[in-house]
């Protein structure tokens, strides 16, 4: 079923991307093109332009360019031709006017999914390519207002949410109180020294959803799992900087999350249900700061629950009933290739499972991610605008619930949902987990 396409109405004024437009010269956008493009990239980049026939096969992978009814100016090698290669091919004529175009594309017009690359006869990574382009609007001080603010967050308070140490311990507290109604004898350690598990979670959990917290608590009571969580900058995973081109923020967050763990003495860190935070602590944030691999191993939950029931370390009382499908994650699943551990999970939790279609490495993007999102309320109307054809997808499976194990995905579809008002919600999979576990000790 085709659902009906909206408007887009007036320009969107960003301060972010506006306000150091004015005070840029061609010689000042020329050195720093020329100072990433030779510091910051090398042959992988070089290969990729070179490789590059300009065949368009990339297209049918990008939710931007088949939403917009195929319009080639959201097409992955459209969105390059007129960023990265001008920067390259024209960098002595680059205006600010330029940049803007740049930065808006770049920020708000590609979700870095990847989706592009499974149908790039080359394997060309787009995604990569553009977060160079965001690389250099970052250095320029041209990004948009919203994930700047996130990234000023990060470089204060090592989260994202601006949430002081005093709150975040007392939030646990609070959800030690709840879950204690429920098991008496539950505590959730902070800074227990020599555990099996540093758990992680992202800012947004303690601001907005601390019942995420509770639920991890009583999973990991319930699983017998010697667990702790830092009280200390480092328990949240969560990495805007990454795609705000803040490299070196980045970098910082990575190394203060290891930290945390190496300080703990912890065996590994399993981290919550976000997608864009595994991939920054298992690979770009270690890239960054020249690690081969990760000093402490690292799992996302998803591998984590699939060992727990593998292992009968939590048992199944009763399957969920709605029907519910699932919606693969782009930094988990193409990223990382969970995509049969998660559905093993449903499998032994879900009565009645209705898979998407496409699915697995070739599912649709959720139209949050890749900092989009973050990009804030300006653009949330093009980005329902781009997540028509994911709106299609998932009103075609008929499904209740949507069970999708990352934030910024969990995110994307519930607007999408509202917006389309597709009588759907969106889960977590821990969710399902707790409601439907053995809780007999």
């Amino acid at each position: 079923m085709t659902l009906q396409q909206t408007t887009l109405h007036a320009p969107i004024i960003d301060e972010g991307i506006e306000k150091k437009l004015s005070g840029l010269t061609p010689e000042t956008i020329r050195t720093v093109i020329d100072d990433v493009l030779s510091s910051e990239t090398g042959p992988r980049l070089k290969a990729y332009l070179k490789t590059c026939v300009h065949c368009g096969l990339c297209s049918d992978g990008c939710h931007f360019f088949l939403s917009f009814d195929r319009n080639p100016r959201y097409s992955p090698v459209g969105k390059i031709k007129e960023t990265l290669a001008r920067f390259i091919h024209d960098k002595n004529r680059i205006t600010a006017d330029v940049i803007r175009q740049a930065a808006v594309i770049a920020y708000t017009e590609c979700n870095l999914c990847r989706r592009c690359v499974m149908y790039c006869p080359f394997g060309i990574d787009t995604a990569y390519m553009i977060g160079i382009v965001r690389r250099i609007c970052h250095r320029l001080g041209v990004t948009p207002l919203y994930i700047q603010d996130t990234a000023h967050s990060h470089s204060a308070f090592m989260n994202q949410m601006w949430v002081k140490e005093d709150e975040w311990i007392d939030t646990i507290h609070w959800q030690e109180e709840d879950a204690r109604e429920e098991i008496p004898d539950l505590r959730i350690p902070l800074e227990k020294e020599g555990a099996d598990v540093m758990y992680s979670v992202i800012a947004p959990e303690p601001r907005f959803q601390a019942d995420l917290i509770y639920k991890a608590a009583v999973l990991m009571k319930r699983a017998g799992i010697d667990w702790t969580l830092p009280a200390t900058p480092g328990w949240d995973n969560s990495d805007m900087a990454m795609f705000s081109g803040d490299n070196e923020i980045m970098g910082r967050i990575t190394r203060t999350h290891f930290e945390a763990a190496e300080r703990l003495n912890v065996k590994k860190i399993v981290m919550g249900e976000c997608g864009h935070a595994f991939r920054s602590v298992y690979d770009t944030g270690n890239r960054w700061l020249g690690w081969t691999f990760p000093p402490i191993p690292v799992v996302h939950a998803i591998e984590f629950y699939y060992d727990l029931l593998k292992t009968g370390r939590i048992r199944i009382r009763e399957k969920f009933k709605p029907r519910v499908t699932f919606h693969d994650p782009c930094n988990i699943v193409r990223g990382k290739g969970l995509h049969e551990k998660a559905r093993y999970i449903i499998a032994k939790t879900c009565e009645n499972f209705i898979e998407m279609t496409p699915n697995r490495e070739h599912n649709f993007c959720c139209g949050a991610g890749g900092g989009v999102i973050n990009c804030g309320p300006p653009y949330k109307s093009k980005r329902m605008q781009a997540s028509r054809v994911k709106a299609e997808q998932l009103k075609n499976t008929g499904a209740d619930v949507v069970i999708t194990p990352c934030h910024n995905c969990h995110s994307g579809i519930d607007d999408i949902l509202h917006h389309y008002k597709i009588p759907m919600s969106v889960t977590f999979m821990v969710d399902i987990l707790t409601t439907t576990m053995e809780t007999n000790p």
